[in-house]
């Protein structure tokens, strides 16, 4: 199922993306602990986006807290109240507890510092220390489970929380969005203009009534952002109206060269890893004696060319959780998973897994190696136990967009609004 934040607008708003984790070698030993790559974390800069910047920061999830069971699917995007608070959480890998602070960043709307005091947005000093953590509990690999909530600030706009380690080096960095009702947003599924791209795309059509502001210049005062799925990696931005209609006070966006259409792929491929006694739909193998314990998935092939099929997805997403123990933030353990990918030929890029598993990005640890003589592509990350969603892709060249590498038939989205 896709879901559309359609869309997030900002008002002259002075309103804050991800990785994660290293490359490992699919041919070395089942269950040996992979090396990583020191280039991958060497630069350690603040990015303003979601980002983890060690190679002991796992799991990382950013959520609002509404007390429901499907709470950690809810994006970090909450309404200046704030009634329902932020929370993040993450692992970081090893036998001791760290001393972590946050704090939160200001930024424009696109994504830059900007040239506000932390008194303007905060009620306090802004400097959090994360007391609450806890240590994993009879895993084989160890880690420390940290969770903070995340100060209510005084403004809405775009903000970038920043975790550092005691000696101020960044760990891992969100992107959270604070929001003001202050625009009327309508919306309808559109159909893409042209020919195969009606069976490939889906397009959202919207308009925005800015009856209640008073805007000299609104095609060049609102600024929307659409995105799929709440996903940052392939976000719509600089989107202009199609329309200025300023009798009526709105501006339509209706295009026609596929701007506000996203690729509909296919459903999202699945594992369930939540045992680790026994063996969950997708694993093909268990051995739960080496450490850290060893999973591989059932061989996959490629979609491309085949009928759509509908089933339930978490659209991209992972639930941590122990079925033995319960509560995955700590009882969870990790495993090595081997991702399997039959293919006749290599593909004309390199191939990833890719969703929130990969943050959204095309890591080194998710990049697979493709056998000529299996025909296959295999590849394995460390990740932690749970049901997890993703796909396979190809990436291109640095910069440039990557495609699925299974394509479907045009299917209707559920469609939601963060505005």
């Amino acid at each position: 199922m896709l879901r559309y934040s359609l869309p997030t607008v900002l008002l002259l708003a002075t309103a804050c993306v991800p990785l994660g984790t290293p490359i490992t070698d699919p041919n070395a030993p089942r269950g040996s602990q992979q090396q990583r790559p020191p280039e991958y974390y060497a630069d350690k800069t603040l990015r303003y986006e979601d980002y983890t910047y060690s190679p002991d920061v796992r799991s990382v999830q950013c959520y609002v807290a509404t007390g429901q069971n499907t709470e950690i699917f809810q994006p970090p995007v909450v309404p200046i109240s704030q009634q329902q608070p932020i929370v993040l959480e993450f692992d970081m890998l090893g036998n001791g507890s760290q001393r972590l602070t946050a704090k939160l960043v200001h930024c424009d709307v696109d994504w830059k510092p900007s040239v506000l005091t932390d008194l303007q947005f905060l009620s306090e000093i802004n400097e959090f220390l994360i007391t609450d953590y806890r240590t994993g509990v009879n895993v084989k690999v160890p880690y420390y489970h940290y969770r903070m909530q995340v100060p209510r600030v005084k403004l809405s706009g775009n903000y970038l929380l920043v975790v550092s380690s005691g000696g101020g080096t960044p760990v891992v960095s969100r992107r959270l969005l604070v929001y003001e009702n202050g625009v009327e947003v309508a919306m309808r599924q559109g159909i893409p203009v042209g020919g195969q791209e009606r069976y490939t795309l889906q397009q959202v059509d919207f308009s925005i009534g800015y009856n209640g502001l008073n805007l000299v210049n609104p095609s060049q005062e609102v600024k929307v952002m659409l995105r799929q799925n709440f996903r940052w990696d392939n976000a719509k931005t600089n989107l202009r109206p199609t329309f200025v209609r300023d009798a009526e006070r709105r501006l339509d966006y209706q295009y026609f060269n596929f701007e506000n259409a996203f690729p509909a792929s296919s459903e999202f491929r699945y594992f369930d890893m939540r045992s680790l006694r026994t063996m969950g739909a997708g694993m093909a193998e268990l051995d739960p004696t080496t450490s850290p314990r060893t999973v591989v998935l059932s061989p996959e092939a490629t979609r491309n060319g085949q009928s759509y099929t509908q089933f339930e997805d978490i659209n991209g997403q992972r639930l941590f959780e122990s079925r033995e123990y319960g509560n995955g933030d700590t009882n969870g353990d990790y495993a090595n998973v081997t991702f399997q990918l039959r293919a006749p030929q290599a593909a004309p890029g390199p191939v990833y897994v890719f969703g929130a598993l990969s943050d959204w990005k095309l890591q080194d640890e998710f990049k697979l190696t493709y056998n000529t003589e299996q025909q296959q592509y295999t590849g394995t990350a460390l990740l932690k136990q749970g049901y997890y969603n993703y796909y396979y892709v190809v990436g291109k060249a640095a910069g440039a967009p990557m495609t699925c590498t299974s394509k479907a038939a045009t299917r209707k989205p559920k469609i939601s609004t963060t505005c």
